[in-house]
């Protein structure tokens, strides 16, 4: 195998050798240091990051920019007004922005009343009453029979609060019991008492047996023992007064005469000892007071020279004794002839009568 070998010209030797030799600075030398980047290294780093941010920038400037005719002016940058009316709306940067409304159509959905809403709701029994339906205590009865409906729900709960404008309807049983019920009129005299008994004294519903009805009774109603279950007095009448008293089964014959809002009118003869005072009957009239409540406005004239009469809506225990001592008078004797628009009539002391059909208070 035969080697062939090159010859270097000596011009080309020469030239080589001429040519100097540049030494390394300190820096490099020292090889735990890392070497130093050349200042135009460093600066097109950055200038490499924000290229590749500029044709966004680009895009955008484009975008925003509005042509503009020169004026010789420099250029300003406009400023907005947070209330300019260029047909947007404008927001406050500092402000956060509003929200906005939700545009869906449907309808809301009811929401459940509050328990506190509910809680100041009416009892249903006072609602029956309120209409005219019947008596807090029949209302208690027809619910527990299951006989009230209200909205098209059965209601046996006693205490069941409804809204007042709820639809109640009442069963044809609750009304063939109603129909059932009686109103007795009684002549009650001297030395009973009007409800329960008290002192010693009878009540004056002891006075209702066959034995004393009155002859003259036109109701055509027979007397049955059921028709003494559930009678109480509509009113009151003092033990030692007499006159008409009304004992009743009927819920709305008690409320029309004796609830809150009762306006029918009862009438009195008064027989009265002693010295009216100056202004005494317009007192009695208007103006006087029992117990801190001003009573309502009565029609008080004389009957004769020692009998008023008095015309009530409105019965306070013991108001027209009461009423009478305030004015410098005593009353001796006293006895009621009417309670709106039925009249104790020829009806005898200790007898009694039913209420016809056609008679109303």
């Amino acid at each position: 195998m035969s080697t062939l070998k090159l010859n270097k010209s000596p011009a080309a030797t020469e030239q080589k050798r001429e040519k100097p030799v540049r030494p390394l600075s300190p820096e490099l030398r020292d090889r735990s240091k890392a070497p130093p980047v050349k200042k135009e290294r460093a600066a097109a780093e950055p200038q490499a990051r924000d290229a590749q941010a500029q044709p966004a920038r680009k895009e955008k400037a484009v975008r925003d920019k509005k042509p503009r005719a020169f004026d010789g002016k420099p250029e300003q940058k406009e400023r907005r007004s947070p209330t300019a009316n260029d047909g947007r709306r404008q927001y406050n940067r500092d402000q956060p922005r509003p929200r906005m409304a939700k545009t869906d159509d449907r309808p809301p959905r009811p929401s459940a009343p509050a328990p506190a809403a509910i809680d100041q709701q009416p009892r249903l029994s006072k609602v029956m009453a309120d209409r005219g339906l019947c008596s807090r205590r029949e209302a208690d009865d027809w619910i527990v029979n299951g006989w009230v409906k209200v909205n098209g729900e059965i209601i046996e709960t006693l205490g069941t609060r409804i809204d007042p404008a709820a639809e109640i309807i009442i069963s044809a049983y609750a009304k063939e019991h109603q129909a059932e019920t009686v109103t007795i009129l009684l002549h009650k005299p001297v030395g009973y008492v009007s409800g329960q008994a008290e002192d010693g004294y009878e009540p004056a519903v002891v006075l209702v047996n066959p034995d004393n009805q009155w002859p003259e009774d036109s109701s055509g109603i027979h007397f049955k023992r059921g028709h003494l279950r559930g009678l109480a007095p509509a009113g009151r009448l003092d033990i030692d007064s007499t006159g008409l008293l009304v004992l009743t089964q009927d819920g709305r014959v008690a409320r029309k005469l004796i609830g809150d809002d009762s306006s029918v009118e009862k009438e009195y003869l008064v027989r009265v000892e002693g010295q009216l005072s100056a202004n005494g009957l317009a007192l009695l009239n208007h103006g006087l007071s029992l117990d801190g409540v001003q009573l309502k406005p009565a029609k008080v004239s004389w009957q004769n020279e020692d009998q008023l009469r008095f015309v009530l809506r409105e019965g306070r225990k013991r108001q027209i004794r009461r009423m009478c001592e305030l004015v410098g008078l005593h009353v001796v004797g006293l006895k009621r002839i009417r309670i709106g628009s039925i009249n104790l009539g020829k009806l005898p002391p200790g007898q009694w009568r039913y209420l016809g059909e056609h008679e109303r208070f």
